[in-house]
């Protein structure tokens, strides 16, 4: 288990962009893409056009993941 992020890259709007999750968020936000049926770029580009411009796009995808696996155990 790696508990540093990870910088990967992302294409949001058509322009590159790096993010640093750890390895443990990148697998769930895969996964969830994967659920979701969307490319990953695509999903980080929803969770982007959605967050307040004060927060990073890393925390704002970390917060999306939570609330994800918080809204399916309360179904």
């Amino acid at each position: 288990m790696t508990m540093r992020p990870t910088k990967r890259s992302l294409t949001l709007h058509g322009h590159r962009t790096s993010v640093s999750l750890e390895d443990e968020f990148w697998g769930a936000f895969r996964d969830i893409a994967s659920q979701k049926k969307l490319a990953i770029n695509v999903l980080a580009a929803q969770i982007d056009a959605e967050r307040n411009i004060k927060t990073g796009l890393a925390t704002a995808i970390r917060v999306y993941i939570l609330n994800h696996y918080r809204n399916a155990a309360e179904t």
